[in-house]
């Protein structure tokens, strides 16, 4: 079947989550995905988790800083869903048995006090609408293999997205330097990276307002009371039974995640 449709592709996504099967990127055999129709498999996917009983709690940003997307061979950051089943509280494991391959990164979490909507949002006016900052870290997987993508790739897979912990410190960003919120990440004891708020669009409130504007592009609106994930600071670390990842934050706590 060469026929590729919105409807398939989210049922492909569907299947190979719940099997925890990886398969290759659509665009391998449907090079006509573009950017809007991945954002409309991204939005149908997460359509049916919500039918199925899960509530939207915010978005998340994938690939916001410049060595990722050259990494991961994408030009540009991407918006993706949150909901409150891939939300973990701090200090419970990892539910591996539903992942692929999962990896982990640090990220600045902001949650909001007022709704935020585009297009003309600036990152002044992005930060005017944050309630209160902390320290988050999202597991992320694939599912595609080899966490091998395109953008519209990514961006239909709901930009990676699994499970998050978001840490206990509720901050006032307004005493925050955020480009210079520092994390040092850490796997099993030994210190595997480190990075700034810097590393996220160069300020974490750039993302923001880069949400909000992309958003808009599509009639729709960060609400109050939604958590955004800012994007990773570091590198995703492969998440492995028994080496706990630490993400340790200048101000706003530190925060383990294990299987």
């Amino acid at each position: 079947m060469n026929t590729w449709t919105v409807e398939r592709a989210v049922e492909e996504l569907r299947t190979a989550e719940s099997a925890r099967t990886a398969r290759h990127p659509f665009t391998d055999d449907w090079p006509g995905l573009d950017l809007g129709t991945a954002y409309r498999v991204q939005s149908d996917l997460v359509a049916a988790r919500v039918a199925d009983g899960e509530r939207i709690v915010g978005v998340k940003l994938g690939l916001t800083s410049r060595a990722k997307q050259r990494r991961m061979g994408v030009n540009a950051p991407l918006t993706g869903w949150l909901t409150d089943g891939m939300a973990l509280d701090a200090g419970t494991p990892v539910p591996v048995d539903r992942l692929i391959h999962p990896r982990v990164e640090p990220e600045i979490v902001f949650t909001l006090g007022r709704r935020l909507e585009g297009p003309g949002v600036t990152p002044t006016s992005a930060m005017a609408a944050v309630r209160s900052v902390s320290a988050g870290l999202e597991v992320i997987d694939s599912r595609y293999r080899d966490f091998r993508f395109t953008l519209a790739d990514v961006v239909a897979d709901n930009a990676s997205s699994a499970c998050f912990v978001v840490g206990d410190v509720e901050a006032d960003p307004a005493g925050l330097d955020l480009a210079l919120e520092a994390c040092v990440l850490g796997v099993a004891g030994a210190v595997v990276d480190t990075a700034t708020g810097a590393a996220v669009q160069g300020h974490p409130a750039r993302a923001l307002a880069l949400a909000a504007n992309s958003l808009a592009e599509r009639g729709l609106a960060l609400e109050e009371g939604w958590i955004v994930l800012t994007g990773g600071m570091t590198d995703a670390v492969p998440l492995e039974p028994g080496r706990p990842i630490t993400g340790e934050f200048t101000h706003l706590g530190t925060l383990t995640v294990w299987s």
